[in-house]
Order: C-alpha cells, then structure tokens, then sequence
C-alpha cells in the first residue's frame, strides 16, 4: 500500500520540531552558519528563564550543534578557521571531558576523595547532561507524560559491583521496590501479547500476527500452544518455512555428533548464529529473516553478525539437541551469560536512567535540582541557571565541545593541564589540576596528541553502536487492545520494534493507564548492513544517521504504524500527538565479539584495558574504558579513573 503525505499525517500541527533546531536557525541560516547560531542561542539559554532540554522535541539524541565542531577537528579543518583562543581565567582541581553518567559520576568520587570544596568543571558538548541517558517529556492535552530517549534501565548481565550497588543506594534508589512502582499485569488484563509484523517487501504480504516467542529482558522465551498455532494460521509463510519454525523451536536433535559441550561451544564461538541456521539446522531462509533483528538491541546487529554461541547464551532456539553443559564457553559475550542476581537487579525510571543522571546532579549542585528523593527526581523541573555559577564548587557547562587536552610541560612532570573548548563560537581555554576524559575513545586521539602510540591505536579500535530510540506521543492507544498486542517486532522494517511503554507511576508521576487516554510509544532502529563484519555495519549505519532528515524518519514512523496497526483502527494523521528522534550515530560502547575480535576469543590483551591507561595528570572514563555498553560499567570506570589521577 502506499500513503500520500496528507493521509500520514505529514501536514499536521503536532509538537515535532524545538525552536532552536527549526524555526530560528531557518530565520538566520542565510547569513549565519546554522551550528554557530545554535551554539550561541544554547549557550544563551542555558541561563534563560524556561531553558528545558527534555521538553524539546524532533531530531534529539546527538542534536543539531552537539556534534558540527567535533567533525571539523576530526577532518582537521577546525584549526585553520577557528578563532584566537581566549582564557577564562579560571583554575580548577579537575576538569571533566562529558558530562554524561561516567563524567558525572567522576566528578562525585572525586569529591569524595578531595573534599567537598574541591572545584570541577564538567564539559558537556550536548544541550543537556546525562549523555545518552536523555529523557523525553510529553504534554498531550493535560496529561504529562516522559519518555526515555537513551539509556533504558538499571540492569546488566552481570552484577552490579560493591561500587555502583553502592552510588545506586547513595542516591536513594531502592530497586527491590520496583514491583511496587511497574503496573506489569495492566497488558495481560487487556489480553496483549507479543506480535510480529511481516512486511511486504521482506515476506511477501503485510501482515501482523501472534509472536510463537517472547522477549523477557535479554532472553527469548516460548509463548503458549495457542500462540503459536496463530503464528502457523496467520503468518505469510510457506508451508516449509512455517514447519521450519515449529521444527527450530523444538528440535532435539544433537547435530555436532561426537564433539564434547565444550568443543561444540568453540565451534558456535567461530560461526555466525546466521550460519548455524543454514548450514548445520538448514532452515527456509525466511526463518532466517523472521530471526534476524532479535539481538539488535543488544549487539546493534542482526544473527548475521552475531555467534550461535551468544545466541544459545540468549534463549534463541534450536541448541536443545546439542545437550550444552551450562557456563559460558570461551568467546562468549558478556551479554549472554545467565545470571540470576543480576537479573534480579533491574529499575525502570520513566524516563530511563536520565533520573539517575539527575539525581547525580543534585548530589553535586543541590540548589539545581529540587528535591530529596528518588521518588521526587522524576517530576523535579532542573534549574538549568544554577548549573554554571561561580563560586559553586561544581559547575556544569554545556553546549560546550573541547577540542584540545594538553599538559603545560612534559607530562611526567607537568603540574596542570589546559583544556581548550568552544561555546558560543569562540574558542576557550581552561586550566586543571587534573582531567578526566569521559567521552568516547574514538574522539580522544584528536583531543591529545600527546598520548604513545599503542594507546592511540587502542582508543581508535574502540567503536560506537549507532541506533535510534523514538519516542511517539499517541493520543490514545485503542487501536493496540483492538490488536491485543503491547508489542510489535518487525524484522524487516525501518524501526525493528515498536512497544507501548511499561506503566510505571513513581512519586507524583502517574502513568495513564486506560486505552482512551495518551501514551508514549517507543520505537528502535539499528541501520545494520548485513554481511558486514560488526565494526563495518557500525560505520555505515552512522554514516546513514547522520544523513538521514527528521522528516525521512518521521515518515517512516507513521508508514510503519499505518501499516503494522492500521487494522486496529491507528490513524497516524489523527493518533500521533507529538513525536521525538533520539539519533545517536554513537551509541552503546561495542561490546567484544567471537566472531571479530580473536583476542576476545583467544583470551589475548584486550584493547580497552591500553586504551584507558592514564597518562601524567589525565585519566579516562566511560563505558567504552571496558568495552561494556551498561550504566554500572559508567561509574565503575569513572571510579577507576578518579583512582587513576595523580596526586
């Protein structure tokens, strides 16, 4: 089928685009360049009256202005047109390259290590804190709503070390108390399920049916009998692809005969989970389509790119044969290890982890963020004037890109560090006892040319996951209970899955919980090039984001939910009230894999561990400091920076 622009809606008067990222920079773009111009509105803003982040809409996540000047300094024409340098003036014990949940998190340890006195500067080149953990907020008619825009959860694959548990705890989050704040039974009152939706282009016919399996955290699970006897009546499949499918789920037979568990989990480390299907399985080649996107929210990739170990690790089917003895084989991903005290260690926020960000905040620059709880941090509005003052022992400047870390001297030797950044289109320069580099390795080489060699070559091995969260503001969701569904995975479309968000109601925030009231739904893409090793899809995926226009993904938005729930009645023209990208061309910290990087398989040195050494009075943080993509791996590393420092 095919949809005008009138008839998806693209005409409409829905909240889509924030004044600095539309009409003011449209107004100016003939005279001034667009990133100097919203460079100068943000820096402005941030201590203007109404200066809201959260609540601005359309292309978020790596927004317009946040990224411009770092791509100059990487294709080295930054220097031959930037301005003269101008000083500050101001000296400070530690400054703090990002200001996300590592940077954060760096400059709390710190204090607590050198005094509550001690001065930080915290650096951030986005309109907001928090790094990914961005939050979304929504107004539709008079019901408030917040979304995650970044970072999902408190979870990890593995548990939480004494160090994070204990931020966690300092911040007053208690995650036993989750069930108590998670309306999880609301869906299955309403009888949604899981469903699954086949596109045209990729099956032949567009259709949406009941999932035969479900995804329970990171691990996919068998639905009922009746599911699946749906799935075979519904699904646009041949009659041999759908036995293949009823065959995969259930089959127990061993094929690697004559192999013990642990030389059989060596061979799925050396093959794709793509090349299990086919080869050894031998599975219609739409069951490989039907499977291909399950581990994108984790790897960012499809099973093309991913070992059958990690997908055994995982749940996917078709391993009950080869009679696996539980542990994890070497090469294994840090992803697809059970474990029951980490799975038991899971928190939802709202808005996702932006209230641990938050409520890091507050611990250092109370007067910002109003409040005593965690329960309050959810509805406190920031005080985004009360983030940069002097005299404040922390301050937290944003719009604010650094371009250059050098120490003054030799570094072995050396007593402070200049940082050099620009805001507003001037270039400036500030001085530290110490740095810490919290933002993604890639960018540090171009920041230090300082650094030997082989961490150079470290930090540049690192990669980041590009991905989209978006999050649509419905006005109702009706049309979902029509469909008896709260969740849409569609392997072959733009946005992989579509989910209407947990109910979850924390202090004086009320989630909706009737179908004739509004709703956010999220929804996720991963541009994959399939066939691709993993780094390769990562490229060109970000190459893709970054060309991609709001109005490219806000048709594909409301094309796929005309398509995948028109049958319950969605109109995207009617329905949809506001809508908000969070692009992030650098997203998850690339997580090792079998399958790509031998050291990981052979047990070698790991990049990650040379690429965070520190070097004279700089040290390094973030997820990418241990090749984990998770929030505990955040302050961990931040912790071990902070250590790092010299005295």
């Amino acid at each position: 089928m095919h949809w005008t622009d009138k008839e998806l809606g693209m005409d409409r008067r829905i909240t889509r685009r924030d004044f600095m990222q539309g009409a003011a920079m449209a107004i100016a773009a003939a005279t001034t360049p667009p990133a100097s111009l919203f460079a100068q509105q943000a820096a402005e803003a941030q201590n203007a009256p109404g200066y809201d982040p959260p609540a601005a809409h359309g292309l978020r996540g790596s927004h317009v202005g946040s990224f411009e000047v770092a791509h100059r300094l990487r294709d080295g024409t930054f220097w031959a047109n930037a301005a003269k340098p101008e000083s500050t003036g101001e000296t400070y014990d530690l400054i703090v390259v990002g200001g996300g949940i590592s940077g954060l998190s760096s400059a709390r340890f710190f204090h607590q290590a050198a005094g509550k006195s001690a001065r930080v500067l915290i650096l951030e080149n986005h309109d907001d804190f928090g790094g990914h953990a961005k939050r979304n907020e929504f107004q539709v008619d008079q019901t408030f709503m917040l979304g995650y825009g970044g970072t999902y959860a408190i979870e990890s694959p593995a548990p939480y070390s004494p160090v994070a548990k204990g931020v966690i705890r300092d911040l007053g989050i208690d995650v036993s108390s989750y069930s108590r704040h998670n309306d999880d039974k609301l869906y299955p009152s309403l009888g949604l399920k899981p469903k699954i939706f086949f596109d045209q282009e990729t099956f032949g016919a567009d259709r949406l049916v009941a999932s035969p399996s479900a995804r329970h955290r990171n691990t996919m699970v068998a639905q009922s009998a009746k599911a699946w006897d749906e799935f075979s009546a519904q699904a646009p499949l041949t009659e041999k692809a759908k036995s293949d499918v009823k065959r995969l789920y259930t089959l127990d037979e061993d094929l690697m005969p004559g192999l013990t568990s642990d030389q059989k989990k060596a061979k799925l480390a050396r093959m794709s989970y793509t090349d299990y299907l086919t080869n050894l399985v031998k599975v219609d080649p739409k069951v490989v389509a039907l499977l291909q996107a399950h581990p994108q929210p984790l790897y960012g990739v499809g099973i093309d790119a991913v070992s059958a170990q990690d997908a055994w690790g995982l749940g996917q089917p078709g391993f009950n044969g080869l009679k696996l003895a539980p542990g994890a084989g070497p090469g294994m991903g840090r992803d697809s290890i059970p474990n029951e005290e980490a799975e038991d260690f899971f928190f939802h926020f709202p808005d996702g982890n932006s209230s641990i960000a938050r409520l890091l905040v507050r611990s250092l620059l109370p007067g910002a963020v109003p409040g005593n709880s965690a329960d309050d941090i959810v509805t406190s509005q920031i005080r985004y004037d009360q983030l940069d003052q002097a005299g404040s022992p922390t301050r937290i400047r944003l719009n604010s890109t650094v371009v250059k870390v050098r120490h003054d001297g030799d570094p072995a030797i050396a007593k402070e560090v200049e940082v050099t950044y620009v805001q507003k289109g001037q270039v400036y320069t500030v001085k530290a006892a110490h740095c810490i580099l919290a933002c993604w390795h890639t960018v540090i080489p171009f920041l230090n040319t300082e650094l030997p060699a082989a961490q150079v070559a470290a930090l540049r091995s690192a990669e980041k996951v590009p991905l989209v969260y978006t999050n649509v503001a419905l006005k109702n969701w009706e049309s979902f209970v029509r469909l008896q569904t709260a969740s849409i995975y569609a392997p072959g479309s733009y946005f992989t899955e579509a989910r209407l968000d947990h109910r979850v109601s924390i202090g004086n925030y009320h989630c909706t919980n009737k179908p004739d009231e509004p709703i956010v739904l999220t929804m996720s893409r991963y541009p994959c090039s399939p066939g691709l090793p993993a780094r390769s899809q990562h490229r060109a995926g970000r190459a893709n984001l970054y060309a991609t226009s709001f109005e490219t993904f806000e048709r594909n938005i409301r094309e796929q939910l005309a398509r995948s729930a028109g049958a319950g009645g969605f109109d995207p023209a009617r329905d949809i009230a506001a809508i908000t990208v969070n692009r992030w061309p650098h997203g998850y910290a690339y997580q090792y894999n079998s399958l790509w990087d031998p050291f990981w398989l052979e047990g070698g040195p790991l990049p990650c561990v040379e690429a965070r050494k520190p070097f004279g009075r700089i040290a390094i943080a973030n997820a990418d400091a241990d090749a984990y993509a998770y929030t505990d791996c955040a302050i961990n590393q931040a912790y071990r920076a902070v250590n790092d420092l010299k005295a």
